[in-house]
């Protein structure tokens, strides 16, 4: 299958009730199927206004269970030996920009060069409110974190200043395993901003929502614009397969998987499978990524 495939882990209450412990080894099984990535998505808390997401209807009540994302990855680290282990997204502009890329860093290491991050801004005022951070400017003081990990990743002593980071003459150790850092990617509609601070980090584009047209069009400026940029002109693109249904209108993983190697003509190289709308109960998770792994084996 020349589309990587994979698997975002959501709906957690309804899978896996009081035993989130169960996520590792959910892990454990996707790698020993071949499965390409897993994905845990991000909030620190949730407020109550749900209504407020901006890409439809939020999917889960505010007491869905959020597990922080990189303590669960680096659990999942410990269980596994080559699935990818990535974010979808992160919202960056809540942690310090020192204390992430030393937990990134880390996370790489003891993974070997396995961890990929999605980032994002966050949508939720009362979140950057809990967290006792400015809800406004919040795309540039995520640009400041990126930056300055990238700096202390690069250089030893590292320096860097900018309107929400400043270090000087600071060692950051260890440093990503991975040769060219962390690959990241961006969960963002692709405006000219979004795409201009892509190019800029070489990140991948992992759009939330975007319709066929929408994706294809995006991936058609990003390309246009990394060439500009005398980047490779092929972006990383991680977005949601595409949805079949059966006849009773739910969703249908075997007819699924068939249209995902039509994905790859949209330019997607790694198609995202949400657990969440295939499985519907605990007993249903094995069966599912084990369907997965051998669509990705064949």
């Amino acid at each position: 299958m020349s589309v990587d495939l994979s698997v975002t882990l959501s709906g957690l209450s309804r899978l896996y009730g009081g035993d989130l412990a169960a996520l590792v080894e959910t892990a454990r099984i996707a790698d020993a199927e071949g499965i390409h990535q897993i994905c845990m998505t991000d909030h620190l808390v949730m407020g109550p206004h749900t209504e407020r997401y901006p890409y439809g209807r939020f999917p889960f009540p505010p007491d869905e269970p959020w597990p922080e994302p990189l303590t669960t990855l680096a659990a999942m680290a410990g269980a596994t030996s080559h699935i990818r282990l990535a974010t979808g997204i992160l919202i960056v502009p809540l942690r310090p920009a020192v204390l992430l890329a030393k937990t990134l860093a880390t996370l790489d290491v003891l993974s070997r060069g396995r961890l990929e991050i999605a980032v994002g801004t966050g949508w939720q005022r009362e979140e950057f409110d809990a967290a006792g951070v400015p809800f406004a400017a919040r795309g540039e003081r995520m640009m400041d974190a990126l930056r300055a990990c990238r700096a202390l990743w690069a250089e030893a002593p590292a320096s860097f200043t900018s309107e929400t980071v400043h270090f000087e003459n600071v060692w950051c150790v260890p440093r990503p395993a991975q040769p060219n850092g962390i690959p990241l990617w961006f969960g963002q509609a692709l405006g000219p901003r979004t795409l201009e601070r892509m190019v800029e980090l070489d990140a991948g584009w992992a759009p939330i929502v975007a319709s066929r047209e929408e994706l294809v069009g995006g991936v058609t400026r990003l390309q246009e614009a990394r060439t500009s940029a005398g980047l490779p002109p092929t972006p990383r693109v991680r977005a949601a397969a595409p949805l079949a249904l059966d006849t009773a209108g739910a969703p249908d993983l075997d007819a699924t998987l068939a249209r995902v190697s039509e994905a790859g003509l949209h330019g997607i190289t790694v198609a995202s499978l949400a657990l969440a709308a295939f499985a519907r109960g605990p007993d249903e998770v094995r069966p599912f990524l084990e369907r997965v792994g051998r669509a990705a084996r064949s």
